[in-house]
C-alpha cells in the first residue's frame, strides 16, 4: 500500500478510536452497501484475525454496521450505530470466524433483502484506507478512492476496448482497470477507475454495448 501524503497515515477525520479498526471498518461498511446498491434488511457479518479479538473494544462493530447504513467515519451516529439498525429494522448478526492466511483486519459481509444476497470481502489496511477483495464471488481491488464503473457482461472479446472507447469519446482518463471472470465465456465484470466522474448518461451508453448484462456507477467514499 503506498500513501500519497502524511494525511493517509495519520488517517481521515473519524469517529476513534482506531483509524484501521474504526475507520477502515466503516469504509467497508460504505463500500459493501454502494456495491448492494439499496438498503439491506439483513446484515451477517463475519469478522477475522485482529477484527474478531478486539471489535467490540475498538468499535469496528459499530463503525462497520454505520457503513453499511451509509455513516461517514467522523458521522457522530456511528457510536450508536447497533441501536439505530434496530430502529430502522435492520437485522445485523455478527459473528467471528477462524481462517488461516487471512488478512488480520478482514471482514466478511453478507447484505440480504427480498431481491436478492450479496456477500463481499473487505480488509482494512490502515490509516483508515481499505480494499474490497471480493463480491458477489467476482475477485477484485477496490479501494473506494476514485469514480468506479462496474461493468457486469458476458466474457466477451472486444470488451474491454468497447467500453475503453465510449470513456475516450468523453475525454474520460482511466486511472486503473482490471478484469474478473467466473470463468471463460461466463459471467465477467470489468472495473474501471477514473481521474473524472462518469455521468449516468456516460453509463447507459455502455449499458448499451453488446454482450453488457449492467453497469454501476460507484461515487469516492
Amino acid at each position: 500500500m503506498k500513501y500519497r501524503s502524511v494525511f493517509d497515515i495519520i488517517g481521515p477525520v473519524m469517529i476513534g478510536p482506531s483509524s484501521s479498526h474504526t475507520a477502515g471498518a466503516a469504509r467497508i461498511g460504505r463500500m459493501a452497501r454502494q456495491l448492494f446498491g439499496r438498503i439491506p434488511r439483513e446484515a451477517r457479518i463475519e469478522f477475522c484475525g485482529s477484527f474478531a479479538q478486539t471489535y467490540q473494544g475498538h468499535g469496528t462493530d459499530v463503525a462497520l454496521v454505520g457503513g453499511i447504513m451509509n455513516f461517514d467515519t467522523h458521522d457522530p451516529r456511528i457510536k450508536d450505530a447497533l441501536k439505530i439498525a434496530e430502529d430502522i429494522g435492520l437485522d445485523v448478526k455478527i459473528t467471528t470466524i477462524d481462517l488461516q492466511g487471512e488478512h488480520p483486519n478482514t471482514a466478511w459481509i453478507s447484505l440480504i433483502d427480498d431481491a436478492g444476497t450479496l456477500k463481499v470481502k473487505g480488509i482494512s489496511v490502515g490509516g483508515g484506507k481499505i480494499a474490497m477483495l471480493e463480491a458477489g464471488g467476482f475477485a477484485m481491488n477496490l479501494s473506494g478512492d476514485s469514480w468506479t464503473t462496474l461493468v457486469f457482461h458476458k466474457d466477451h472479446f472486444g470488451m474491454i476496448a468497447s467500453v475503453a472507447r465510449v470513456l475516450a469519446d468523453h475525454r474520460i482518463n482511466i486511472a486503473r482497470m482490471e478484469m474478473s471472470r467466473k470463468a471463460k465465456g461466463q459471467e465477467a465484470l470489468l472495473i474501471i477507475e477514473t481521474d473524472q466522474v462518469i455521468l449516468d448518461s456516460i453509463g447507459t451508453q455502455i449499458a448499451g454495448i453488446a454482450n453488457v448484462a449492467h453497469v454501476r456507477i460507484l461515487p469516492p467514499l
